[in-house]
């Protein structure tokens, strides 16, 4: 009867040091897990493109947070709901609204430039390099030092934005002819869906658009830099956008759309925005 105790014993004990073992596991397992969703939880600044406003990264903005990120969406000055005249913005204007919400946040955060607007995500990086852990340009103007808009499109063949881009008679603000909007810019999404979005529009200031980017290598060149290429762009056509990034990112992605993947793609492009904040 000893011995048979005895074993008892010994089988309890063993039992006892296992449910112990296993719960030190899953605790330090929980710890881990929790550990690796506290890391990966990132901040994004979607910046949107000329004409359009932070209304359009709506579904994006949607699978990022359902991941459970924090997504700022701002309209710049004299887009969505802002209504500063255009004769009244410079890219000082953008640049001082993005660095205001920058100024704002505990952690840096990953900024992402759409089109145009790489430009001003290029300049306020420069000017808050210590609040911009990754910088992302979508099909956007990635720049040297000096560059412009007016510039980088002078000489550009095949870009029906372009060809068909025009000033106001004052000189204030810029369009694309109504016809080829959405030829130039969203030929991938269904009409209707253009037509609903299209009241949202607005005149881009002009402005900005002659804005010569000042950066430096200290500030701006030490910041990582991706860049999402869509190869069916009709406003910057794929060879420019890739003359563009060749040899100045960490890494390029690539989706097979337009000019706006926010409209016709928007979960693949959110996506590949959670995979750059996986990039080490």
């Amino acid at each position: 009867m000893k011995q048979v105790s005895k074993v008892k014993l010994v089988v309890v004990l063993i039992a006892a040091l296992t449910i112990s073992s296993c719960k030190s596991k899953n605790s330090n397992s929980n710890q881990k897990e929790s550990k690796i969703m506290k890391e990966q939880k990132e901040t994004y600044v979607l910046v949107h493109a000329a004409w359009l406003g932070g209304w359009q990264w709506g579904e994006v903005t949607k699978t990022l947070k359902e991941k459970g990120h924090i997504v700022i969406t701002p309209d710049l000055p004299g887009h969505g709901s802002d209504k500063t005249s255009p004769k009244d913005i410079t890219m000082e204007s953008y640049v001082k609204t993005l660095t205001d919400i920058l100024d704002k946040q505990d952690e840096s955060v990953i900024l992402v430039g759409h089109s145009f607007n790489g430009i001003t995500v290029s300049r306020v990086a420069e000017l808050r390099p210590k609040k911009v852990k990754k910088l992302v340009y979508l099909t956007a103007f990635l720049l040297p030092n000096g560059g412009s808009f007016f510039k980088a499109v002078q000489g550009v063949k095949g870009s029906t934005a372009v060809d068909n881009f025009y000033l106001s008679e004052d000189k204030t603000y810029a369009l694309v002819n109504e016809d080829e909007i959405q030829n130039a810019f969203a030929h991938d999404i269904p009409k209707e869906a253009f037509d609903g979005a299209k009241p949202k529009i607005v005149a881009e200031p002009s402005a900005p658009l002659m804005y010569e980017l000042e950066i430096t290598t200290e500030n701006y060149g030490k910041i990582p830099k991706y860049y999402i290429e869509c190869t069916d762009d009709r406003a910057i056509p794929i060879e420019v956008q890739r003359g563009m990034y060749k040899g100045n990112v960490t890494k390029a992605y690539s989706l097979t759309s337009s000019h706006t993947p926010n409209f016709s793609q928007p979960e693949k492009l959110a996506n590949t925005l959670l995979e750059i904040a996986l990039e080490k």
